[in-house]
Formats: C-alpha cells, structure tokens, sequence
C-alpha cells in the first residue's frame, strides 16, 4: 500500500517560483511517481513524471519552467515551477504506481494511489 503526502503549495505572483514536494511510503523498487493538476470542472492532466529509469517528461504548457527530481534516499519527488503564470493555478496531486514501465507515465489510468492534493495559486 503505497502512501503520499504533498506539500509546497501556496500563493505566489506571476514570475515567481513554488517548489512541491511528494513523500512516499510504501513504495518498491518499480514505483513510478508523476505530478497531476487539475481545476475546478476540468479533466485531470499530467503536467510532469520521472520513470524508473530517471528519465522525464514535461507538458508542453511546463517545458522549461518546471523541473520534476527525485530524492531516492528520501522517498520524495520534487516539482520544481518555475516563472509561473497565472493558468498554473490549480490542485495539484502526485500519483505513484508499482510496476516495471521504463517509460514515463501520465495517463490517470497509469496510477492507483494519489495524494491528497495541493493548491497553487498564481495571481498576475
């Protein structure tokens, strides 16, 4: 049973910078962990992921300001956001699953434990 927790979010203006963290418990060697946001009446969206093998994958709408790391020896992922805007206000949530995928994953249906959520908010 894997367990997340998500913390870093808060308010910040346009230009500024937040950092999210994601700590994990119960995770095995295969678990994979990406960052989802979503708004108020819109479809969940995968914004960042790191695979098992340490690659990762950014959306467009986060490529180059948005960084997503990972501290092994801590069970936590980081994203990074950076020269943020005001349309990256939303509830962000980190996903995990547990199995052999090398590749990133982003597809909600990828994943079986979510955290509880985090807000951002980016005023202009």
């Amino acid at each position: 049973q894997i367990q997340l927790v998500e913390s870093g979010g808060g308010s910040v203006q346009a230009g500024g910078s937040l950092r999210l963290s994601c700590t994990a418990s119960g995770i095995t060697r295969w678990t994979y962990i990406s960052w989802f946001r979503q708004a108020p009446g819109k479809e969940r969206e995968g914004v960042a992921a790191i695979s098992i093998t340490d690659t990762t994958y950014y959306a467009d709408s986060v490529k180059g300001r948005f960084t997503i790391s990972q501290d092994k020896a801590k069970n936590t992922v980081y994203l990074q956001m950076n020269s943020v805007i005001p349309e990256d206000t939303d509830m962000y949530y980190c996903a995990a699953e547990s199995m052999w995928s090398p590749a990133c994953r982003t597809d909600v249906a990828d994943f079986g434990y979510w955290g509880q959520g985090t807000q951002v908010t980016v005023s202009s």
